[in-house]
């Protein structure tokens, strides 16, 4: 069962008209109800539900019970919500179970209220806005009746772990998260409350999918399975430049990088395990009588390549990177939203061997720089992004003064969950989480201290007196998925868009770079040489030779972000010179076309570099969509 609760000023709704062929007899009365100051909790039944339904319910009533008292709710409103899974149960257990979780409720004391089952409704509530007034649970029924396949450990428990929130202030001071005053940190304020409601169904279209369809950079591939996406050609040159500047950044710091196979056997001892201490839900796949599944992250093969590597402490720390393309979550379909959450997602994944907790906690600091510096490469800067910080109450206690380090390394409060035991496989993470324009949270760059795995794997190195040692692994993403790179890039620029600032993306991976725009034919030729020098200096410029007026011409490559636009007529092809109009600042002015390029080099250099993805002429381009 899927659970949504929102502590609520009100919730009213309306029947519209039949969702199912046989929905649940109602009265004229029943069509419509409202209850105030009460707690909203939107429901699906699932299929996994059927197996037990009884203890769903009690486990259910059990979570409704533990929220109603933190948030001091008297009602209750029990709303049959289908769209919070995809693995529906059956409509006659559905029923069954919401009408014996009303029944129960009624019994522990709650006013409760249910909407009718099987119907269209509409619906309206005021949420109350505080940080535990948005809420989700999962109930899963214990028993053998789930496959090995469909359960996983990690996730149920993520499900069940007691968290305790806190704002950490560069200062030091650790402040509980209902006490912190948020004046000045919204967007803290709106990661927090994400963060703890744990809700990531998406109920809208965020903006950033109307700007890659709108740029035809990425689109929906309805010949797939869901959260796999086509990349047109300027959506791969972004992509692949993305790709190669976080791993150049990876090399650079000093990794070695390796390829590994993205499928692996279920029945392999260390995988197996390892299975069901990383919250993710695979992709299954069937070889002859064998079972594979697809990876989530680069861990698996790099953990086996390092398990049959000689490792002295002399190698330590030792880095090891893989930029996979793909890595496979099979995530529900309500959490699909364009570039934010795929189920096939390109990961840069480098994993660190560490002698002991202060190596791994040297290289913990390192590595939360890298990621700010690979962020800042793309356009975002502490400002964009929220910083959280992950560990147990014991790791605070003996780290307190390293924590704080993180906070006033990047400048302004964090947000900390904290733990009384450690249940994952880590004993700290961090992650960069950049926060778009529906107050949705996406996890970019992270760094975890890994406590188990090389045992499990049986990694070890030797020591200075040839004694073999257990080490350490940090996992390290500097970027996070390069999808979500994407994402948080264009979802920024629609925030600026809605403040009236003009969008762009940083000039390095602007897919045209500059645009020349020839005023008449005769001048074509003038416009092609210019493209012709500007190609030669490594820059990716097209040229309109459309038949277009000047003046669409001009708003067409406004429409495109197009950094630069060059507008040659006959005085420029006499004087040799170029009219450059700067998307930056909007001013236009007449200069050499050397200077142009010295000018477009000075914001390019160190950045990678690759050719126009699409032909010189607009006038020989396809249209991608519509």
């Amino acid at each position: 069962m899927r659970m949504l609760l929102i502590h609520s000023d009100y919730l009213e709704y309306e029947v519209k008209d039949k969702a199912l062929k046989n929905p649940e007899p109602i009265s004229e009365e029943q069509r419509k109800g409202r209850l105030d100051e009460v707690l909203a909790v939107f429901m699906s039944v699932e299929k996994i539900d059927e197996t037990n339904p009884d203890e769903v319910v009690e486990k259910a009533v059990e979570e409704i019970k533990s929220v109603a008292e933190q948030v001091k709710a008297e009602r209750i409103f029990v709303y049959p919500f289908a769209h919070l899974s995809s693995e529906l149960a059956k409509p006659d257990v559905a029923l069954k179970v919401l009408q014996r979780i009303e029944e129960r409720l009624r019994e522990e004391g709650f006013e409760v209220k249910r909407a009718p089952f099987g119907y269209y409704k509409a619906f309206r509530l005021s949420c109350k806005g505080h940080p535990l007034a948005e809420l989700s649970r999962t109930i899963v029924p214990s028993g053998e009746a789930v496959s090995r396949e469909e359960r996983n450990i990690a996730l149920e428990k993520e499900e069940e772990l007691k968290s305790y929130w806190y704002v950490l202030t560069p200062e030091g001071e650790l402040v509980e998260v209902d006490k912190f005053d948020f004046t000045g940190h919204e967007n803290l304020r709106k990661f927090a409350n994400y963060e703890i409601a744990k809700n990531r169904i998406a109920d809208r279209e965020p903006p950033h999918v109307k700007l890659m369809l709108e740029h035809e950079l990425v689109d929906y591939e309805p010949g797939s399975d869901g959260g796999n996406l086509r990349y047109y050609p300027k959506g791969r040159l972004i992509k692949g430049l993305l790709e190669q500047y976080v791993t150049e950044k990876v090399i650079e710091y000093g990794a070695m990088e390796v390829e590994t196979p993205i499928m692996y056997d279920f029945e392999h001892p260390a995988l197996e395990k390892y299975l069901n201490r990383f919250p993710a839900r695979q992709y299954v796949v069937k070889s002859g009588d064998k079972k594979f599944f697809l990876r989530f992250a680069a861990c698996f093969g790099q953990f086996l390549i390092k398990k049959d590597a000689t490792i002295s402490y002399r190698n330590l720390p030792l880095r090891m990177y893989e930029l996979t393309r793909y890595s496979f979550r099979r995530e529900k379909s309500g959490e699909l939203s364009g570039l934010r959450r795929l189920r096939a997602f390109t990961m840069p994944d480098m994993h660190t061997v560490a002698k002991d907790l202060k190596q791994a906690m040297d290289e913990f600091k390192k590595q939360y720089k890298l990621s700010m510096e690979v962020l800042r490469g793309v356009g975002l800067t502490p400002d964009d992004y929220e910083v959280a910080i992950r560990f147990t109450r014991d790791f605070w206690n003996e780290n307190r003064d390293f924590i704080v380090e993180l906070a006033k390394i990047i400048g302004k409060p964090v947000l900390i969950e904290m733990w009384d035991q450690r249940f994952f496989y880590f004993i700290l993470k961090f992650e960069f989480n950049f926060v778009d324009n529906l107050d949705k949270a996406a996890a970019l760059s992270t760094v975890q201290i890994d406590v188990e795995n090389a045992e499990r794997f049986g990694i070890t190195y030797y020591d200075e007196e040839g004694k073999e040692r257990t080490p350490l692994i940090l996992h390290c993403s500097p970027s996070g998925a390069i999808e979500r790179v994407m994402y948080a890039i264009l979802e920024k620029q629609a925030k600026l868009q809605a403040r009236g600032v003009k969008p762009s993306f940083p000039l390095w991976l602007s897919p045209i770079q500059v645009r020349v725009i020839p005023v008449s034919d005769e001048v074509l030729d003038y416009a092609l040489y210019v493209a012709g020098k500007l190609e030669g200096a490594r820059i990716r410029v097209d040229v309109d030779d459309t038949n277009d007026r000047l003046n669409k011409k001009i708003r067409k490559a406004e429409k495109e972000w197009v950094p630069y636009i060059i507008v040659v007529g006959r005085n420029e092809k006499e004087q040799n010179t170029v009219t450059v109009r700067r998307r930056s600042d909007g001013r236009q002015v007449e200069m050499q076309l050397e200077d142009l390029i010295k000018e477009i080099r000075s914001q390019t250099e160190g950045f990678p570099y690759r050719p126009r993805p699409l032909p010189l002429l607009l006038s020989k381009r396809p249209k991608f969509r519509g």
